[in-house]
């Protein structure tokens, strides 16, 4: 069931990058009784994150629709039922029965017990590792046609670090964040600011919380000015500027990390 769940793929280096509502898929028994429409379901989740991964050696993308199993939720509330679980959306025309909950959990035990595994893995062959924990988020919700977000509240990226000890990852924090707003973007600076919109979900709570003082979480979430996101459609030159943007916090990051781990 693993590989039907992630794509995962080990590298070198101590900096995993993961996308993990970048997936579409749901398991027919649940699509049979869904009436939410395929455009809103797409809307929600992440589309075009799993390139964005691209920029580390060791990569892991979700492949299941947060719409089936929300992997960066709690347990208890990572299955979406009701409209208040998700953004006021009609997600199913009968509830889902137990067995096919129980069988979403099953999925979302199964990541994380691969999780763990991964990063395990990392800390006995680096020690101190890094995590690009990378989201997207609508800025549109007014419709196709409607006035967008306000920019004061709605970064183009924001960075979540609500649940690490800042203290201790500030090198590397400040570094990430001073060479993403450094990079040229349509030629102007990218709007790259910390804790505005998202803080970051369980997926990095868990992590830290796993992984004290070994993982570094930085949970970065992109405004979807790269994307139509009432189509779907994608902005190539927009996006490859924010990959690109993305590629160049690397280097700086790992030297962090490496005087972190000298000290």
């Amino acid at each position: 069931m693993e590989s039907e769940l992630i794509n995962f793929s080990m590298g070198s280096g101590p900096l995993i990058a993961t996308a993990i509502h970048d997936g579409h898929l749901v398991r027919k028994e649940l699509k049979n009784i869904m009436v939410l429409k395929e455009e809103d379901q797409l809307r929600e989740e992440d589309p075009f994150t799993g390139d964005l991964t691209e920029v580390a050696k060791t990569r892991l993308i979700g492949l299941r629709s947060r719409f089936e199993v929300d992997l960066n939720r709690p347990r208890d509330k990572a299955i979406f039922i009701n409209p208040d679980d998700a953004w006021g959306l009609n997600i199913y025309e009968t509830r889902p029965s137990q067995e096919m909950i129980d069988r979403s959990l099953e999925e979302y035990d199964i990541f994380y017990k691969k999780i763990n595994q991964i990063l395990s893995d990392m800390k006995k062959r680096f020690g101190r590792f890094v995590v690009y924990d990378i989201h997207s988020y609508c800025y549109r919700r007014n419709g196709p046609d409607g006035s967008e977000a306000d920019p004061l509240s709605n970064p183009e990226v924001n960075i979540g670090t609500g649940t690490m000890n800042r203290e201790l990852w500030a090198p590397i924090i400040d570094r990430f964040i001073s060479d993403m707003r450094s990079s040229n973007y349509l030629d102007s600076k990218l709007d790259v600011r910390e804790n505005i919109k998202f803080k970051g979900g369980y997926f990095p709570k868990y992590i830290h919380e796993k992984f004290p003082e070994s993982a570094c979480v930085i949970s970065i979430e992109f405004k979807k000015v790269f994307m139509d996101e009432w189509t779907g459609k994608l902005f190539e030159e927009k996006f490859n500027l924010l990959k690109y943007s993305l590629k160049q916090t690397v280097p700086g990051v790992l030297q962090e990390l490496e005087k972190l781990n000298s000290e």
